[in-house]
């Protein structure tokens, strides 16, 4: 396990975290598993493949095609400004923010604070759902049913509403203030400037710029969360929680997000849970003996009415 941490410290130094393509990052977990559970035969190690490739695959499939789908409708950009005014007293929060906090000439500690969630966006769901692969597959199945029902619903959102951030909508004259895109100055005050340039580069090249409403980088953080709040104490949920405050804070200031596609964002969030959620009790009651119809209480890894507390 410690080579591998090792090569993936080296690769992420000098190349960049592996954001760009889900195989890659995909490739990088299996190589974990490996590492981590060396001792088992080729034969279990090639049921990742089995299991996660056709996933891979969709994912792949979904990060072209949300390249597509600015290209069909014109990008709303004032209802969103209003939208942030009116929840606000007439401010725009990004604006606000970094009039406050941001400088350009300098690099502010919480900048590497806010790169390092950023980026924590196109890792943290992959790994908790390798992890729950690896301890509970009927929780793993329960998990990316909800991973992948958000995911497909902000990319039919994206299609029917493409909708512009804070940065392109200053980029393009409709805000009254300057807004800098900052999500990546962070890297650079702690040496790694070839994440940072990469994923520069991808923001660039590879993504959809008018993909603002919702934002899934808060919803996934949510729905990371919230599928876990079941099976923990409850004074433990403020923790919990901080993580997708802290994405929130982190897309608002930096100019990639609303504070009205973070709350659309978690609508969705709710609304999967549910749909999801009742889609599994109608499958429970229709099959009564299958063994990954009973998972136990929502969300949860434990037995039910269990609790895992420190």
């Amino acid at each position: 396990m410690l080579v591998w941490a090792a090569l993936f410290a080296v690769g992420t130094y000098f190349i960049g975290v592996p954001t760009s393509d889900p195989l890659i990052a995909f490739g990088w977990l299996w190589l974990a598993t490996i590492a981590w559970r060396s001792d088992l035969p080729w034969k279990q190690h090639l049921l990742f493949l089995r299991d996660w490739l056709p996933i891979s695959l969709l994912l792949v499939v979904y990060n072209v095609s949300r390249g597509y789908a600015d290209d069909l409708f014109a990008p709303h950009v004032t209802e969103l400004i209003h939208a942030d005014r009116t929840l606000f007293g007439g401010h725009v929060p990004t604006i606000w923010l970094q009039q406050h906090l941001y400088r350009p000439d300098v690099v502010q500690w919480w900048e590497v604070v806010v790169s390092l969630v950023y980026v924590s966006h196109f890792l943290a769901v992959p790994t908790i759902g390798v992890i729950l692969w690896l301890r509970r597959r009927e929780q793993w199945a329960r998990f990316m049913r909800r991973w992948f029902t958000l995911s497909v619903a902000g990319l039919i959102t994206y299609f029917l509403y493409p909708a512009a951030p804070p940065w392109w909508a200053s980029l393009h004259g409709r805000l009254p203030e300057h807004v800098e895109r900052i999500s990546t100055n962070g890297w650079s005050a702690i040496g790694l400037h070839s994440a940072g340039n990469t994923l520069n580069a991808l923001q660039v090249e590879a993504s959809n710029p008018v993909a603002a409403m919702p934002s899934l980088h808060t919803a996934y953080a949510l729905m990371a969360v919230a599928f876990f709040l079941p099976m923990v104490a409850r004074r433990w949920w403020p923790l919990l929680l901080a993580y997708p405050l802290a994405m929130t804070f982190t897309l608002v200031y930096s100019g990639e997000h609303y504070v009205i596609d973070v709350l659309v964002g978690w609508t969705y969030v709710g609304m999967v849970f549910l749909l999801v959620g009742a889609a599994e009790r109608w499958w429970r009651n229709r099959h009564p003996t299958d063994p990954d119809a009973e998972p136990g209480p929502e969300g949860a890894l434990a037995p039910a009415g269990s609790k895992l507390s420190a």
